[in-house]
């Protein structure tokens, strides 16, 4: 493996920055200082070199980006803001936006700055240099290899971490997938794309917005009925399945969206192999993936599962 390349975080935060004239620029060049004289590289969308495209969603697309004032590389995500009539697309990103400034955790994409510039809104992230774990479950199954018991335990208990700390801050990610979770060189995972997530206040536990991928949706979502944090703990587990099934535990070819509701709506899907993953993983997917959200475990046992699997010696564990 390459060393990483991933980035230390800087320790504040920073507001966007919308640089509208001459003056204002001026203005928060001033304003963006450091005590020593050195302008701060997140002051302005100018400080950084846009490269080589590096991904594409629905509303944005992400590049990789140069600071030109220490090299260091991030990620930069594009948003077309054009269309401020339905704004969704801007309303997304602004969610993203908002999520990222409340949480700070090493197993989550980090946030730097952002800059609205003619049309578009400009988001620099902290870059993770390995792909996803999307990539990394394809590649094994294309060469018709399984991911051994503690590398799922090692990637799962930084995911697991992750979302024990949003649910802690009353956070739902709301699209936990392979797709989601991004890697670096070192070995650590990064829980990313919060922009379909929401903050709740303590009040606050129901949602009704039908948002995410059917493939690692619960029940209750694809009823369209309200749902709150265990809804995460579902995908959770249908991720925790697919990284030993390599594929997710809902899926079938040629599959249409009525009869994958079917089978997610019933909790059918076929059993982790017992020769090759141990009780306790298929227990935990078990207690994740269950028709009731009261009957699932909540984000804390699961981490608790997570840590204490992950630290077991690997010759006591399936390989």
């Amino acid at each position: 493996m390459k060393k990483s390349t991933a980035t230390a975080v800087p320790s504040r935060q920073h507001k966007a920055t919308i640089v509208t004239n001459t003056k204002d620029r001026q203005q928060n060049q001033k304003e963006n200082q450091s005590n020593d004289g050195q302008t701060d590289p997140f002051s302005s969308l100018d400080n950084f070199k846009i490269e080589s495209r590096i991904g594409k969603g629905q509303f944005s697309v992400v590049y990789y980006a140069k600071s030109l004032t220490d090299k260091t590389k991030y990620a930069v995500k594009k948003v077309d803001v054009s269309d401020l009539a339905s704004s969704k697309a801007r309303q997304e990103c602004m969610k993203e936006i908002e999520l990222l400034k409340t949480v700070d955790h090493p197993n989550i994409i980090k946030y730097y700055a952002s800059f609205m510039k003619t049309d578009f809104l400009y988001i620099i992230c902290e870059l993770a240099d390995a792909g996803d774990l999307a990539k990394m479950i394809t590649t094994f199954r294309n060469r018709k290899l399984y991911i051994q018991e503690h590398t799922v335990w090692k990637y799962f208990v930084q995911i697991a971490s992750a979302i024990e700390h949003m649910h802690d801050r009353r956070i739902m990610h709301r699209d936990i997938k392979p797709a989601n979770i991004f890697m670096t060189t070192s070995g650590a995972v990064k829980v990313g794309d919060l922009g379909l997530g929401r903050s709740f206040s303590f009040k606050t536990t129901v949602a009704h917005t039908l948002v995410g991928t059917p493939y690692y949706m619960s029940p209750e979502r694809v009823k369209e009925n309200g749902y709150n944090f265990k809804s995460d703990i579902w995908s959770l587990g249908c991720l925790l399945y697919e990284m030993a099934a390599l594929r997710p535990p809902f899926y079938a070819e040629n599959i249409n969206l009525l009869v994958l509701c079917q089978h997610i709506e019933k909790c059918e899907y076929p059993p982790l192999r017992k020769d090759r993953y141990s009780s306790d993983l298929r227990d935990l997917v078990d207690a994740c993936i269950q028709k009731e959200p009261n009957n699932r475990y909540d984000a804390k046992m699961v981490l608790q599962v997570a840590k204490i699997m992950s630290s077991k010696d690997k010759t006591k564990l399936r390989s």
